[in-house]
C-alpha cells in the first residue's frame, strides 16, 4: 500500500478468508528514496494539470508507474525474507480487550503459504461524482508486471468498478475496519484513518457501516512544511506546537461547502492544500492547518446518525502528538491510538488491501451504499495471474 503522503510502501501478511481475520503475519515498510518520491510527485502534478481534459501525460505516468511497481516489488522481497524468520505475533497481542480473548500463537507462515497479493497502486488524481456526472479516479500500477515479478496472482484496480457505478470510489477499507472492530468488541465505534486525507468508518448501533472522507489530515501541513524546506512533514508536531492557531482563518475554512455535503463523500489529496495558510508564519501555518484537520474530523462525526463511544486512530497522523491532542480536545468521545486498541497502526491500510484481495478473488462485495454511495453492494478489483 502506498498512500497520498508518498512516504513509503507498506506491506503486511494476513491470513484471512476475506470475512474474518485468522492471523497476522509480518509487516514491513519500504521508504521511498528522494528521486522516487519526486517522480511520483511530478506525475501527480501532471495529473492535476491534466485533470481529465486534453492530452493525457502518459510519459510522466509511465515513469511513475515504473517506480511504483519496482518499489512494491522491493517491499514484497523485504516481506518475503521475513516470512520464514519472523513468527506470527501471538493472538493475545492483537486480542487484548476483546470480548472473547484467545491465547497462544499461530504457527508462523512459511514461504509458499502466500497465495495472493493485493496492491492498491499510487493515487495521482481523484474527482468525486457530481450531479449527472460520474467521478474519476486514477491509481498508477501495473498488476501484470508485478504478477510476473513475484510469480503470484495480484488483485488490483479496486476502485474502477465502484466509480463506474456512480460511487465515490473511496474509502474502501471499511469492510476491513469492520473485521477489526468485530475482533475488538465493545459496540459502536469509529476507525479514523489519518493519511494525506482523513476518513472514518463508523460501525453504528444497527451494525451498519457508514464511511467517508472527513477532510484533510496530513496532506496540507506536510505540503506546507516541505514548501518551507523543513522536510517532508512536521516531525513530532514540533512546528505546530510552537505556533499559534489563527482562529479567524480556521473559522473561515470550516465554512467551506465541503462540510455541508452529506456523506458518503470523498476527496482528492489536493482539494485542500497548503495554500490555505498563505501569509502565515511557518509555525502558525502548521498550527492552524493541524487544528483544521482535527476540526474537520469533528465535523464529520457530527454528520453520523449515531455518535460513537470511541474513535480509534490509525495512519501516519497518529504519530503527530499535536494532531492527537487537538483531536482529543475536539472530539466528543474517547480517542485511542490503534496501538491502544491492540492493532498495528502503520500496517492497517496494507492489511486492508490483503483482505480486499481475498474478497475480490471470492467475488465478495468491497463497497456498499453506506461506504461509497454505490446503488447496491458492489464487487470490485481485478485478479491478474503470472
Amino acid at each position: 500500500m502506498s498512500g497520498t503522503s508518498v512516504d513509503a510502501v507498506d506491506v503486511a501478511l494476513l491470513r484471512t478468508d476475506g470475512e474474518t481475520i485468522d492471523a497476522f503475519g509480518p509487516a514491513v515498510e519500504r521508504k521511498y528514496q528522494t528521486d522516487e518520491r519526486e517522480t511520483i510527485q511530478q506525475a501527480t502534478q501532471a495529473a492535476r494539470d491534466w485533470n481529465w481534459s486534453g492530452s493525457r501525460p502518459e510519459a510522466a505516468f509511465a515513469r511513475a508507474r515504473e517506480v511504483v511497481v519496482s518499489t512494491h516489488f522491493d517491499a514484497w522481497k523485504m516481506l518475503d525474507k521475513l516470512v520464514d524468520s519472523a513468527p506470527t505475533p501471538p493472538r493475545s497481542t492483537y486480542e487484548e480487550g476483546m470480548t472473547k480473548p484467545r491465547s497462544g500463537a499461530e504457527p508462523g507462515p512459511k514461504r509458499g503459504d502466500v497465495k495472493l497479493l493485493g496492491v492498491h497502486g499510487q493515487t495521482v488524481l481523484h474527482r468525486r461524482p457530481r450531479p449527472g456526472q460520474i467521478g474519476e479516479t486514477l491509481q498508477l500500477m501495473d498488476g501484470t508486471a508485478l504478477a510476473h515479478k513475484t510469480g503470484l496472482p495480484v488483485a488490483h484496480d479496486f476502485r474502477t468498478a465502484d466509480v463506474a457505478a456512480g460511487g465515490e470510489g473511496a474509502p474502501l477499507a471499511p469492510i476491513y475496519h469492520n473485521a477489526l472492530l468485530d475482533r475488538l468488541g465493545g459496540g459502536p465505534a469509529v476507525v479514523l484513518n489519518l493519511g494525506g486525507v482523513a476518513n472514518i468508518t463508523a460501525k453504528l448501533k444497527s451494525g451498519d457501516l457508514v464511511a467517508f472522507d472527513t477532510g484533510p489530515a496530513n496532506g496540507p501541513v506536510d505540503e506546507w512544511v516541505e514548501r518551507h524546506g523543513y522536510g517532508a512533514y512536521d516531525e513530532g508536531g514540533e512546528l505546530a506546537a510552537r505556533g499559534q492557531i489563527d482562529e479567524a482563518r480556521l473559522a473561515t475554512w470550516l465554512k467551506h461547502d465541503w462540510f455541508r455535503v452529506a456523506p458518503p463523500k470523498s476527496l482528492d489529496r489536493y482539494d485542500f492544500s497548503a495554500n490555505l495558510a498563505d501569509g502565515l508564519s511557518l509555525e502558525d501555518g502548521a498550527a492552524t492547518l493541524t487544528a483544521f484537520s482535527a476540526h474537520a474530523v469533528a465535523a464529520g462525526l457530527a454528520q453520523l446518525p449515531d455518535q460513537p463511544a470511541r474513535v480509534i486512530a490509525c495512519g501516519g497522523g497518529r504519530h503527530n502528538p499535536v494532531l492527537m491532542q487537538r483531536l482529543a480536545e475536539t472530539l466528543p468521545c474517547q480517542l485511542l491510538s490503534a496501538e491502544e486498541a491492540g492493532w498495528r497502526g502503520d500496517s492497517i491500510e496494507a492489511e486492508a488491501f490483503a483482505f480486499l484481495a481475498v474478497r475480490t478473488l471470492r467475488g465478495l462485495p468491497i463497497s456498499w451504499p453506506g461506504t461509497t454511495g454505490v446503488p447496491r453492494a458492489m464487487t470490485g478489483g481485478v485478479v491478474t495471474r503470472p
